[in-house]
C-alpha cells in the first residue's frame, strides 16, 4: 500500500494546491494522500487567513483523505523545526511511504544530496558565518558549487529542510519534490490560473476584494468557503501583543526566555515597548541587517502565544510529534485511519476531550499550547465579528 504524505499550510487553499494533491497522486500512485497542516497560526508569524477547520474542509474537498494538524510550537518556527516537526507527524504514523512536495527544482536526487551534506552540521556552521554563509560554505565544500538559484526560492529551502529532516529521524518515506508551476512564490500577480498565496492574501485583506479575481485562483468545490469566515490578518494581533508585552514588562519577565527572541532583540524591543504600534510598525521597529521581517514576525507571536526556549526543547526531545491529532477526513477513505491505528506508534487523537486521558508529560503540554493557540485565535474573531464562535470542546473534526 503506498499512501503519500503532503505538508502544507494551505493559508489560504488555493488551485496550486489542488494541482500539488493531484500530481502527489499521479506520481507515487497513492492510495491515500495524508495533509499535515499549521493550525490556526502559521510558519510566517502570522494569523492564520481562516480557520484551521475551514482550511481542512477545503483540503479534503479538493483531494486529500485525511487532514492532520502538526504541532502548533513547530508549526510557527524555523524552516527547519518546522519541516521537523510535520516529518515526525508523517513518520511515527508508521504508514506514509512518500513525502512530496512542490519546488522549483523538480528533481529529488538534489534536494537529498544536498540535505545530506546539511543534515550533519559541519565545521562551516561553527566559524561564526550567518547561516546562508554557512550553507553555501558548506556546500562548497563538498565540491557543490553551481548553486544558481536552488537555494534562493523558499520551496527550495523547505524541501532540502524535509529532506534533512527525513535523514536525520532515519525515516525510510521517500521525498518526491513535484515542479512547481504558476506564479512565483512572492508574486502579487494574480492573473493567470495559479497565483501565489501571498497575491491571493493580499486582495483577501483589501477593504473591497475583487471576488470575481479572487475565486479565479481556487477551486470549483470550495469557491463558497470563501465567504463562511472573515478572514483575520496579522495586523488582528496588534492590541493583543501591546497588553502581552506591557503584562511581561510589568511582572519583570524577560522576552528573552521566548523561543527565538535574543538578548539583543529583547533590548530593541524593551527600548520601543511604550512607543504603541500596530504589529506592522512593531516589527518596522525592530527590523535590521540582522533580524528579518520573518524572523521579528516569529519572534513577536512567540511572545504573544507563550512558547518558550523550554519549551521547544521539550517538544524536541519528545520526538517533535508525540500524538496526531485529526482535524479531518473523508468517509469513502476512512480506510487509511484503520492502517495508522494498526501501526502508529504515537497516539491518535480524535476527541479533545479525551486528550487528557490519552496524553502525559511533554505530550500533554503541547496538546495543550495547541488547544491555547486556537482558542487566541477564536477571541480574535469573536472580537472581530461580535459573533460566538466554536471552542475546541465544541468544534467537531469535519467529516465530508
Amino acid at each position: 500500500m503506498k499512501i503519500c504524505g503532503i505538508v502544507a499550510e494551505y493559508n489560504p487553499f488555493h488551485n496550486g494546491h489542488a494541482y500539488q494533491i493531484k500530481k502527489a497522486r499521479e506520481v507515487t500512485g497513492c492510495d491515500y494522500c495524508i495533509a499535515v497542516i499549521s493550525g490556526d497560526f502559521v510558519q510566517r508569524g502570522e494569523v492564520a487567513v481562516f480557520s484551521k477547520y475551514l482550511r481542512t474542509k477545503m483540503a479534503l474537498l479538493c483531494g486529500a483523505d485525511l487532514v492532520l494538524e502538526i504541532p502548533s510550537i513547530f508549526a510557527v518556527s524555523s524552516a527547519e523545526d518546522f519541516a521537523a516537526g510535520a516529518v515526525a507527524l508523517l513518520d511515527q504514523l508508521g504508514v506514509v511511504t512518500h513525502l512530496c512536495f512542490g519546488s522549483e527544482m523538480g528533481e529529488s536526487e538534489r534536494f537529498m544530496e544536498t540535505a545530506a551534506i546539511l543534515a550533519d552540521e559541519p565545521d562551516s556552521f561553527s566559524e561564526g558565518l550567518s547561516w546562508p554563509q554557512a550553507r553555501v560554505r558548506a556546500l562548497e565544500a563538498e565540491g557543490i558549487s553551481d548553486l544558481g538559484n536552488f537555494l534562493e526560492t523558499p520551496n527550495n529551502l523547505l524541501g532540502v529542510e524535509y529532506c534533512k529532516a527525513l535523514i536525520r529521524q532515519k525515516s525510510p518515506i521517500q521525498p518526491i519534490t513535484i515542479l512547481r508551476k504558476g506564479n512565483g512564490y512572492h508574486s502579487q500577480d494574480l492573473t493567470g490560473e495559479l497565483a501565489s498565496a501571498s497575491a491571493i492574501r493580499r486582495e483577501i485583506f483589501k477593504e473591497e476584494p475583487d471576488f470575481s479575481i479572487l475565486l479565479s485562483q481556487v477551486p470549483d468545490e470550495i469557491r463558497s468557503l470563501f465567504k463562511a469566515e472573515v478572514p483575520l490578518q496579522p495586523e488582528d494581533l496588534s492590541d493583543l501583543l501591546n497588553y502581552r508585552l506591557l503584562t511581561l514588562k510589568r511582572d519583570g519577565i524577560p522576552f528573552s526566555v521566548f523561543a527565538d527572541v535574543s538578548n539583543d532583540l529583547s533590548d530593541r524591543l524593551e527600548s520601543k515597548l511604550y512607543e504603541q504600534a500596530d504589529w506592522e510598525e512593531r516589527i518596522r521597529q525592530l527590523k535590521s541587517r540582522q533580524y528579518t521581517y520573518t524572523r521579528i514576525s516569529r519572534c513577536l507571536l512567540h511572545i504573544l502565544l507563550g512558547i518558550t526556549d523550554e519549551m521547544v526543547l521539550a517538544g524536541k526531545e519528545a520526538g517533535f510529534s508525540p500524538y496526531a491529532r485529526i482535524l479531518g477526513f473523508r468517509k469513502s477513505k476512512a480506510g487509511v485511519l484503520s492502517e495508522i491505528k494498526k501501526h502508529t506508534r504515537i497516539p491518535l487523537v480524535t476527541k479533545t476531550a479525551d486528550a487528557s486521558r490519552m496524553l502525559s508529560g511533554t505530550a500533554k503540554m503541547l496538546f495543550e499550547q495547541d488547544l491555547y493557540a486556537s482558542h487566541v485565535r477564536q477571541s480574535l474573531l469573536l472580537g472581530k465579528t461580535g459573533q460566538p464562535v466554536r471552542n475546541e470542546f465544541t468544534q467537531p473534526i469535519c467529516i465530508i
